[in-house]
């Protein structure tokens, strides 16, 4: 018995399915359908084998990527190589999309069904797929659903071998849509001009030029000798500004206001302006030819090239089609109804406009048609598929369309195919060789300006660090001599002088004749007897006697005198002195008590 299992894809992974034992015919009834919608009922059809849950978004991506092309990707393999039975004969696999099935069937021999019973029952999944996997949610595969999408999405766009022929269908619409309107405008504005100067619409045929004209005279009646130079310049024949001047006099035309002139010119200039931008953007579009079809553009024209790759919606979809849909490309309605009505298809589509076509007697139009289609067929592959774009091939084929127009004319036998593409191969090389010389030029050159504009912004800023760091030194060199020079000072005056200056050395004057001081009356009270008798002697004899203590009286009457005159210093050290005055008093009345 054949086992019928049910491949699904979705954002979170991938799921093997079983159908449980029904016959077929029975689930293509309409009870299937209701039992579809209903998951009880679901349940007892389908089963889950296996969940194989993507890794992160980046696999999700690969994996969607892979479906889409219709190739095998790693994890499926692994899913079905593991779950499926392996008598295969026995299993068939029910997948969604044809082409993923047929590289299944390929690739790993599995007979594969798509279709029919297989869409009702993967519908079913699709509903209750949040409830037949366990810990997923409805919430949580709603939103890997929306950044697949996105991704994928994101991925395409980006994704673009022919490099930018998006910009050239948009532009070629354009260019039709432009030429459009200005036929309409000019016809307006040579409908509203035509009541004051009607003659002049048979003089110029040209509606830009009419335009123009129309802006510049403004009320013919101020027409006159010295306006002739300028009608030579627009309408660049003299025969036409003479007559133009000649009908402005004996015109027909009715009076018009000024107000009426006025929208008249301003309508025209709009058309004008108009007409100059469809210039640039045809020009814009030769450019952009040249660089992304630039063999097609050099066999059929720029323009025809150009409606070709719109109609077929990019260069590698016309590289994909065959000659035979490149030469009625454009004519598919007329194809359709031929082919309703069993009349005669159309010989040529789009490929019509090019000048092959016209120059072609009535009877080789279908022949030259062809081998022309054959040939933008070529061209169009190369230039899809070619690393460097080169004309060269496009000149050689039109160069043959050349030849076998002058050979239906006069039937001059042209050259062989193979002869034209070796000498088109030997002159694609050297292009090739010069254009990728000229790429290295333009790449060398801009790296020398990219390491001066380097080596400008590296001088600038070395210049700015040096500045800053020699400001420093001499802002901090400044007060390093003011303070050189106090202490030099302070020296030369015998720090008596100017006790402000530095209020570190009278204090340490003062902490010194303090001990001084302290030591002095010590050695007075435990080395004199009885005061009364120092007061008798004389001094002399103490000068003789106790030498030292004379010397240390003198220090201590000398440095009396200076804590005396140091009024001048700061509150701190008043107050020091203070302090110390007190205790010395307090010490000569304990003595005197003694």
């Amino acid at each position: 018995m054949v086992l019928l299992h049910v491949l699904f894809e979705h954002a979170v992974g991938y799921a093997l399915l079983a159908l449980k034992e029904v016959e077929e015919i029975s689930l293509l009834q309409p009870q299937v359908e209701e039992s579809v919608l209903n998951l009880g009922k679901f349940h007892n059809i389908v089963r889950l084998v296996a969940f194989c849950p993507f890794a992160s978004s980046q696999v999700a991506l690969e994996n969607a990527n892979a479906v889409s092309e219709g190739v095998v990707h790693e994890d499926l393999r692994l899913l079905l190589e593991t779950h499926l039975p392996s008598k295969k004969k026995k299993v068939l696999l029910g997948v969604g999309d044809p082409k993923i099935g047929a590289a299944i069937q390929e690739e790993l021999g599995y007979n594969c069904q798509t279709g029919g019973v297989i869409a009702e029952i993967l519908r079913g999944v699709r509903l209750h797929f949040h409830n037949l996997v366990k810990g997923l949610t409805d919430l949580s595969a709603c939103k890997a659903q929306l950044g697949l999408g996105h991704s994928y999405s994101r991925a395409k766009v980006k994704f673009n071998v022919n490099r930018v022929d998006n910009m050239i269908i948009q532009s070629i619409s354009l260019l039709d849509q432009l030429d459009k309107d200005i036929n309409t405008f000019s016809m307006r504005v040579r409908e509203w001009y035509g009541y004051h100067f009607p003659e002049l619409v048979k003089i110029i045929n040209d509606n830009a030029t009419y335009c123009r004209l129309a802006q510049f005279i403004g009320n013919r009646r101020e027409l006159n000798e010295d306006k002739l130079e300028k009608l030579e310049e627009l309408t660049m024949d003299g025969a036409k500004a003479k007559a133009i001047l000649d009908a402005s006099r004996s015109s027909m035309g009715m009076d018009i206001s000024a107000i009426d002139l006025i929208n008249i010119e301003s309508f025209s200039s709009r058309v004008v302006s108009l007409s100059e931008y469809r210039q640039s953007l045809h020009t814009y579009l030769r450019s952009k030819m040249s660089q992304v079809a630039p063999s097609l553009s050099a066999l059929i024209g720029e323009a025809v090239g150009a409606r070709l790759i719109a109609h077929a919606g990019s260069l590698t979809n016309l590289a994909k089609y065959p000659a035979s849909t490149v030469q009625i490309l454009g004519a598919e309605k007329a194809l359709f109804r031929a082919l309703k009505t069993r009349g005669n298809t159309p010989k040529y589509g789009l490929i019509f406009h090019s000048t092959f076509i016209g120059r072609a007697a009535a009877k080789n139009k279908g022949r030259i048609s062809r081998y022309l289609a054959n040939k933008c067929s070529i061209a169009s592959r190369i230039d899809c598929f070619s690393e460097v774009p080169t004309s060269v091939f496009g000149e050689k084929l039109r160069e043959q369309v050349e030849e076998r127009l002058s050979f239906y004319e006069t039937g001059e036998i042209p050259r062989k195919n193979l002869d034209v593409m070796k000498e088109a191969m030997v002159q694609a090389e050297e292009a090739a060789a010069e254009i990728t010389r000229k790429l290295e030029k333009q790449e060398k050159k801009r790296l020398k300006k990219e390491k001066k504009r380097l080596a400008a912004l590296a001088l600038a800023s070395s210049e700015n660090s040096s500045s800053t760091p020699e400001e420093c030194e001499e802002t901090s060199e400044k007060p390093k001599k003011k303070k050189k020079q106090k202490p030099q000072e302070v020296p030369q005056e015998n720090g008596m002088e100017d006790p402000p200056i530095s209020f570190s050395k009278p204090k340490k004057k003062k902490s010194f004749s303090k001990e001084e001081l302290m030591s002095s009356d010590l050695e007075e009270t435990a080395g004199s007897t009885s005061i009364p008798k120092r007061k008798r002697s004389t001094p002399e004899e103490e000068t003789v006697n106790d030498p030292e203590e004379a010397g240390h009286r003198s220090g201590s009457k000398k440095k009396r005198k200076f804590s005396k005159e140091e009024p001048v210093s700061s509150g701190p050290e008043e107050a020091a002195g203070k302090s110390s005055s007190k205790k010395k008093k307090k010490f000569h009345k304990a003595s005197q008590e003694d």
